[in-house]
């Protein structure tokens, strides 16, 4: 599985010329990826196999290495994180979309994309785009669990920003074996 997960954060880093220009990289950039994971699902496996793939790449990535408890905000050191990256890849799985601070990164992530041009880099990992696209299966219910009242502002953007994202080209996690998408 580490070698499946190399080869596709290789092919990762060339197709999206994560190769930067040190004027680039001073002027503007402090990483060259942000990763927007849910921890529960992906920390321990997926997600720090790609993290060391990176690394060892000498790709400057950014994970955030702190859990958020609830009731917390999205701190102000992780959103500029999002901003001060040339590249996001979203670690999209089954319940990512059951943590609002997911979302919040979704959305910044999608905000700088439109704004600065940040590359954003989805990841489906083991969970069907079109779920993701149209918050149904698995990935749906997760959404569902979010309470509908006390996030009434914040799921139509939330909503949007998962089918803006899920219609981005990006890696399919299929069983061992990446397909891009």
């Amino acid at each position: 599985m580490a070698s499946l997960i190399t080869e596709a954060a290789a092919a990762s880093s060339s197709s999206s010329s994560l190769t930067l220009s040190s004027t680039d990289h001073q002027n503007h950039y402090t990483y060259e990826v942000f990763l927007s994971f849910r921890g529960e699902d992906t920390r321990s496996n997926f997600t720090d196999h790609l993290y060391t793939a990176l690394f060892d790449r000498g790709i400057q990535t950014f994970r955030d290495a702190d859990k958020l408890r609830r009731g917390e905000e999205i701190s102000a050191a992780l959103l500029k994180a999002i901003e001060e990256s040339r590249v996001s890849i979203i670690v999209f799985s089954q319940n990512y979309a059951s943590s609002r601070w997911c979302l919040d990164e979704l959305i910044k992530i999608l905000e700088c994309r439109k704004s600065e041009g940040q590359e954003v880099i989805p990841v489906f990992y083991k969970v069907d785009p079109s779920h993701v696209r149209h918050q149904t299966g698995a990935f749906g219910d997760a959404f569902a669990m979010l309470d509908q009242c006390k996030y009434k502002g914040s799921i139509g953007k939330w909503r949007e920003a998962l089918s803006d994202a899920a219609n981005l080209s990006g890696w399919t996690y299929e069983e061992d074996r990446y397909v891009r998408s």
